[in-house]
């Protein structure tokens, strides 16, 4: 459906970037979003909080009214208004002013108002930054294409933790601390991820050397989950400087899908 009249205008003012307007609106959201957040770090803060309780609370609900009446702008706007809501900007920009209203019932929920900083992704798409989010969808992509190789290498370290875990309860037992297997599970863990709280302490002889040779399986396993990620980094870089790149013009960015070059209408599937 078309917009036209005072929705056109305010599609352009609220979701375009392209008019004085538009970017003079995005930067504004950006600074009340950003100062917004600012407030929400003070309050937690007691000496300033005693202060300037009533001051802070006041400029909380103005930018609470002032971000609802946004989002309910960008509903009132929208081309296809379920889209907007269902997109990740629409629940992003909910979950922006949830908060304030939950903290009328439930005391404390106003501090998750810092999910507010999300909104400032939308800088990349203000100063045009396209190049940044295209290396961060290498990493996702990336990170996605390993999922089942690090959730196969963490099911199999959760062995060894409930292994080790119950080792030690047996070793230990309630007296110096490892009170069930659960509690030895969890210094199992702190203690191969290299945390060390030392809350919790091996006393006996035995204790230790396994103590050690846990320490020493961390060290061992540590990198793994890195070289994972790393690899698969290295496969989708080299698909973008090389496979995805038109032998036509050289250049690259295509979608993975892509049958033509965006840039010269050069078939891919052509390249040699």
């Amino acid at each position: 459906m078309a917009l036209t009249g005072r929705r056109k205008w305010l599609n352009e003012v609220i979701f375009g970037t392209d008019t004085p307007a538009g970017r003079g609106f995005d930067v504004f959201l950006i600074w009340a979003i950003l100062i917004s957040v600012a407030l929400v770090l003070l309050a937690s803060v007691q000496r300033i909080a005693g202060q300037y309780g009533e001051l802070l609370f006041a400029l909380e609900w103005f930018f609470t009214v002032l971000f609802t009446v946004e989002y309910l702008l960008r509903i009132y706007c929208s081309v296809n208004r379920r889209l907007y809501i269902t997109s990740f900007y629409g629940i992003v920009d909910l979950l922006a002013i949830l908060p304030s209203y939950l903290a009328l019932i439930f005391a404390g929920a106003s501090t998750l108002l810092v999910v507010r900083l999300l909104r400032v992704l939308r800088i990349f798409r203000i100063l045009k930054l396209v190049r940044y989010l295209r290396d961060a969808n290498t990493l996702m992509r990336a990170l996605y294409q390993s999922r089942h190789k690090i959730l196969v290498f963490y099911a199999s370290v959760l062995v060894l933790c409930v292994i080790f875990g119950s080792v030690m309860f047996l070793v230990e037992g309630p007296t110096h601390g490892f009170t069930s297997i659960p509690k030895s599970v969890y210094w199992t863990i702190v203690t191969i991820t290299t945390v060390g709280f030392g809350d919790i302490t091996p006393q006996t002889s035995l204790g230790q050397a396994i103590a050690s040779l846990t320490m020493l399986t961390g060290y061992a396993i540590i990198a793994v989950p890195t070289g994972i990620v790393t690899a698969e980094l290295a496969s989708e870089l080299h698909y973008e400087r090389t496979l995805n790149r038109c032998h036509n013009c050289s250049r690259t960015g295509h979608d993975r899908d892509a049958e033509y070059c965006k840039f010269c209408g050069y078939k891919l599937d052509e390249v040699g």
